[in-house]
């Protein structure tokens, strides 16, 4: 059987045979990108995930149970590719890792922090990049608007320049059809987003890569392969425990994007869940018993 997650295909989905369900579904807020098992929580070396990613006849790739997978197991662990906090919680939670700081210093408003040395060191593919521009008009567009993922295409334009990744690491990913006012309000996005580099004299072939055509490009993956990361802030054992959990604590640190997550369809009848404990790793759980099997597509 499949894997399934909810919301964005969930009408195309209602077209698949009702004998074989594909992929694990769980909800809309959820995602993830490096791979364990329920091993993972086990000392030793974790064993492969008991998943693979298969095309599928007519919605392109799945994501497929190679075995039967038990409720509330743990299917596996994800890293996100790309992460960013919300403005909201920019100066309350780790910049890197999304993880809820202890204490927050007022004196220092205007800075990020890191919540240890290691996030501070996996920051550099982006913080220093940052760091050397002035993003106030285009946090603020972001803000007066209430958007939230052209933040991610900020940092991501920051890790390219920092040759911290490639320019085309999401091409892979599916992107969302945009309308013709939504492109509108994306070119004024990358028109603040190149000034502020320019204006910070980064130019020529360090930018590149940053065109309109690349900026829209990414923000329409995001679109739809982005998730809101709501933690639990606590190790629950019981799934249901941390369904709830995951619902009453209103706790909303930002978005993150993942690889392999972006493979899984979506379902208004999830078979699995993705919960965020700590911080923006992401943990994959079955809510039911999940069947070998291909996914069967009318």
């Amino acid at each position: 059987m499949g894997l399934v997650r909810y919301s964005r295909w969930a009408s195309r989905l209602k077209t698949l045979n009702s004998q074989t369900k594909p992929l694990l579904s769980f909800s809309s807020s959820s995602s993830f990108s490096s791979a364990t098992t329920a091993d993972n929580e086990n000392p030793g070396r974790p064993g492969p995930p008991p998943i693979r990613v298969a095309l599928t006849e007519s919605f392109g790739r799945g994501v497929f149970a190679t075995r039967k997978i038990e409720t509330g197991e743990l299917i596996h662990t994800a890293k996100p590719v790309l992460s960013h906090p919300s403005l909201s919680t920019i100066h309350k939670v780790c910049y890197c890792c999304l993880r809820k700081l202890k204490t927050t210093d007022s004196s220092q408003a205007q800075r990020v922090s890191f919540c240890s040395d290691e996030c501070q060191r996996q920051a550099k593919g982006f913080h220093d990049m940052e760091m050397r521009a002035d993003w106030s008009a285009y946090d603020d567009y972001c803000r007066s608007r209430g958007l939230k993922y052209p933040l991610l295409v900020k940092r991501l334009a920051c890790m390219v320049m920092s040759r911290a990744a490639f320019a085309n690491l999401l091409d892979i990913l599916q992107p969302a059809s945009l309308s013709p006012e939504m492109i509108v309000e994306m070119e004024e996005g990358f028109g603040l987003l190149r000034s502020a580099f320019e204006n910070s004299n980064i130019t020529g072939e360090q930018m590149s890569f940053l065109t309109k055509q690349w900026y829209i490009g990414v923000l329409a993956r995001i679109r739809i392969n982005a998730f809101r990361i709501e933690l639990v802030g606590a190790l629950y054992d019981d799934l249901l425990s941390s369904l709830a959990a995951s619902i009453e604590s209103e706790a909303a640190v930002g978005n993150a994007v993942y690889m392999l997550p972006s493979f899984y369809n979506h379902d208004c009848d999830p078979n699995a869940h993705i919960i965020w404990i700590e911080n923006a790793d992401a943990r994959l759980k079955a809510l039911r018993d999940v069947d070998e099997g291909l996914c069967n597509v009318q």
